[in-house]
């Protein structure tokens, strides 16, 4: 267990395993569950082929997204059409990036202690066969519309292990990895009146790290009062008729049926 993060070898993971990995020198995490048969489910901007519009794409967008086709398995990139999950094979889901497993049921202490966000969670995680459940229903239902701040990757993957989303907003999370990058502002700009108290550069600077600390532990979604247990297959009333497809053809019913084995 790193202060960064916990590198896993691919022997170590199991069906059902939140992982990630570091993408552009550890500037952001991508993430997914790990479902077995060397296939992992993952959230992603959608890449809609009657769609142009590339304003809102990003390096953390771009980065993310799936190659178009796989030498060594057919049904790597399988998505519902307009739907950003996405099923890929674990090395096109690495890249060039190595494994990193997301911790589950840490102690407060080992969340504070942790340097950057979205590397681990003091919730616990529910059963590996539910977890696998969610993610594969999801595949087939789709998870709303992706956004970087609100619901990315990483809310993905902790809908998917514990089944909780904030209750004033179903469908939307709260990831570690987004709490890190509006913490550390919040924090500099928090800290900032207390620089005529105290001269110390040593002193500000511990203050300000502590209070990103606490900004990040204060938004998991282990500790927060907001959150509710959702079953997915109430996810996509939640999320509104417009985010997740009604129906499935049975082409694709069928497809997602062998994926699963």
């Amino acid at each position: 267990m790193g202060l960064l993060s916990h590198r896993v070898e691919r022997s170590e993971i199991k069906p059902g395993d939140h992982i990630y990995t570091w993408r552009a020198v550890f500037t952001y995490s991508h993430h997914g569950i790990y479902v077995g048969g060397s296939k992992v489910v993952h959230f992603t901007p959608e890449r809609d082929a009657d769609s142009s519009s590339e304003s809102s794409a990003n390096a953390y967008d771009l980065m993310s997204s799936l190659p178009s086709s796989c030498e060594k398995f057919p049904d790597c990139g399988f998505r519902q059409s307009n739907s950003g999950v996405v099923l890929s094979c674990l090395d096109c889901f690495l890249g060039k990036g190595s494994l990193y497993y997301f911790e589950y049921g840490v102690t407060p202490s080992v969340f504070l202690a942790k340097v950057r966000g979205g590397t681990c969670s003091t919730a616990e995680s529910d059963p590996p066969e539910m977890v696998i459940h969610r993610a594969m229903y999801l595949l087939q239902n789709g998870f709303g519309n992706y956004d970087v701040f609100q619901n990315n990757c990483e809310d993905f993957a902790l809908y998917c292990k514990t089944g909780l989303l904030i209750a004033d907003n179903l469908g939307v999370g709260k990831s570690g990895q987004a709490s890190s990058v509006i913490g550390a502002p919040l924090a500099a700009i928090l800290s900032s009146p207390l620089k005529l108290l105290m001269p110390s550069p040593v002193g500000l600077a511990t203050i300000t790290a502590g209070m990103y600390c606490m900004s990040r532990y204060a938004t998991d979604i282990g500790v927060r009062t907001d959150v509710v247990k959702v079953p997915v297959e109430d996810l996509a009333v939640n999320l509104g008729p417009e985010d997740c497809p009604d129906e499935v053809g049975e082409e694709n019913e069928t497809a997602i049926r062998q994926i699963a084995r």
